[in-house]
This record gives structure tokens, C-alpha cells and sequence, in this order.
């Protein structure tokens, strides 16, 4: 079973289409749950290579809950088995698991749920006292973490808000497309397993990448809402960060590149890298090409990872 659930093979359907599972955990920390907030009491398992478990680590970074949550890097090494810790795969940057002295993240979800039967995704948020897993949709984990530990942080980290009520309904409604035919959108091209199914999603994919440029130059800001960093600029980075190393080649998203045809999306790329160790700090960019080229065989049999694009993001 965990060969299946593993192999991101499976996840291609007979039309070609790929499609993305959903996630099964989806709990939340907060005062009066099953799942209140206490310092030292939950845990965060991530792959730097996955854009969606970069999207917790970003906001743990912003809102100051490096003291309150440990994180584990598993291995970018994702085989049959799913992603390994160090003590199954020693890879410079990864960690052995604290908790449960798991060997893959498969085990947790098992000694979460002894029958689950699907995906062995990252990130994984993990509750110590109760041994099992809070959530498993980065989604949700990252509103979670942009409030749940308000009473617990200084005031100036309390009152950072990424979410805030008066930008919602534009932040819900640019998430909506982008995730759809941008952060989704490079896994239906670079997962298509027919030329009808990679054409139908690659052109809607460059075709919303025209809209965030529009977005940008009309705004002259440094941010895609309110003039402000947001929740959508974090969902979004974590894309276009692996635009340009990955999406292009291994994904066959190559009808253009950041750096040469989206100036006002490199220029706001490179912000948010160069200006916010929130960002730079989490971004790895040795895991994010070796996990892609070296785990989806079906797409790069051979395992050869690409030396370019030089340099990984440009400077200021």
C-alpha cells in the first residue's frame, strides 16, 4: 500500500489530468479545542523542496513561533517509501524525527490513523501530548499559525496579521485562480501524462502569470494586495521561487521564464528573498532541484540534476 500511495505516479488519471488528493487532518489549534495553544507542545514536518510545507516554514519565520513549534526536514529524496528522515536517508540538511522515531512520514500518519489509506504528504502538523497529526493542509496551518499563538507571542509578532479582515475577500478571491492554474497549475502540466492534458493546463498557467504581471506594474507595490505583504504574496512565492530552477524544465512550463519575460513578478521575487530572511531563510534550493529531478522518475528516469539556471534567483 505505501508504494502506491507514494508513487506520485498513481496520481495521474485516465484522461491524463492530473489531480491532487485532499488533504485528510484538518484540525485546528485554538482555546477551548481539543488542540489548544501551548508552547513546546506541537511539531512541524516539512521538505524544504514542497512549496506547500515552504508555505508553514515561511510563516512560523514571520510571525516569530521558532520558540514555540520544532520543525524536522525530511530528506529530498522522496522514493517508494515517501520522504525519509536522515536516520533512512543522511541528506545534508535534513533531520532525524524527535517525536516518534520515524523512519518516513508515512509513519506518522500511521500512528496517527493505523488504517489511513492515502497520500503520505508534507506538511505535516503534529500534536506531541496526543501523539497524532492536527492537520495536514498548508492551507489552513499557515492561518492557523498567523493567529493560534497570538497570547503567547510579544506584541509587536501578535499583531502581524496576513489575513486581515478588511483584504480578505480579495485575498480569497486571487488565491482562488492562483492556486488553481499557478501553484496547481505547474503539477497538471509537469504530471499530464498525455499532449491534450499538458496543453489544456500550460496555457492557462502562463496565461495567469500575464495577470499577476498586470497586477504588479498597475499597482507599482512591492505587494500583490493593499500594498502590503499578505497571505497571497506567501502562497504565491513559493511557486515562482521554483519557477525558473524546476517548473521550466522538468515541468515543461517553458513558454517563458521569470527572470526574462515577467519583470515586474522577477522584481517582486526578488524582494521578497533578498529583503525578508523569512523567505531566504527557507528557501533551499539544493532540496527543491534534487527532490524534483531526482524523485519523479516517470518524468526523469535518469535522476540527472541540472546545474543551471545560474544563478538560482537573481540579484537586487
Amino acid at each position: 500500500m505505501s508504494k502506491d500511495k507514494s508513487d506520485i505516479t498513481k496520481w495521474a488519471s485516465t484522461d491524463g489530468q492530473f489531480r491532487r488528493q485532499d488533504s485528510t487532518f484538518r484540525d485546528e489549534i485554538k482555546k477551548g479545542g481539543p488542540f489548544e495553544p501551548e508552547k513546546g507542545r506541537y511539531h512541524l514536518y516539512v521538505s524544504y523542496a514542497c512549496p506547500w510545507a515552504h508555505r508553514t516554514l515561511i510563516v512560523r519565520k514571520l510571525k516569530g513561533l521558532e520558540d514555540i513549534l520544532d520543525v524536522s526536514v525530511v530528506s529530498p529524496h522522496m522514493g517508494q517509501d515517501g520522504w525519509p528522515f536522515a536516520s533512512a536517508d543522511k541528506f545534508p540538511g535534513a533531520d532525524e524525527d524527535p517525536n516518534e522515531g520515524a523512519k518516513h512520514v508515512k509513519d506518522l500518519y500511521f500512528a496517527a490513523q493505523s488504517d489511513y489509506n492515502a497520500r503520505f504528504t508534507v506538511p505535516v502538523l503534529w500534536d506531541k501530548k496526543n501523539r497524532t497529526i492536527v492537520n495536514n493542509e498548508s492551507s489552513e496551518i499557515i492561518r492557523n499559525f498567523n493567529t493560534a499563538f497570538n497570547e503567547l507571542l510579544p506584541k509587536d509578532k501578535a499583531e502581524l496579521d496576513y489575513y486581515p479582515e478588511a483584504l480578505r475577500k480579495e485575498i480569497d478571491e486571487l488565491n482562488d485562480w492562483v492556486y488553481n492554474t499557478v501553484n496547481n497549475g505547474v503539477y497538471k502540466c509537469g504530471f499530464a501524462t498525455t499532449q491534450a492534458a499538458y496543453e489544456s493546463n500550460v496555457r492557462p498557467l502562463f496565461e495567469s502569470l500575464d495577470r499577476l504581471e498586470a497586477i504588479l506594474a498597475s499597482s507599482g507595490s512591492d505587494y500583490l494586495i493593499g500594498n502590503r505583504l499578505t497571505e497571497a504574496d506567501i502562497r504565491l512565492y513559493t511557486t515562482i521561487v521554483r519557477f525558473d530552477p524546476v517548473y521550466v524544465g522538468h515541468f515543461k512550463c517553458n513558454i517563458g521564464t521569470i527572470r526574462h519575460d515577467y519583470p515586474h513578478i522577477n522584481k517582486w521575487l526578488k524582494n521578497l528573498y533578498w529583503n525578508n530572511d523569512a523567505f531566504k531563510s527557507t528557501t533551499n534550493f539544493e532540496h527543491i532541484k534534487t527532490h524534483y529531478y531526482w524523485s519523479h522518475t516517470q518524468i526523469n528516469p535518469l535522476r540527472i540534476v541540472p546545474v543551471g539556471p545560474l544563478p538560482n534567483i537573481e540579484p537586487l
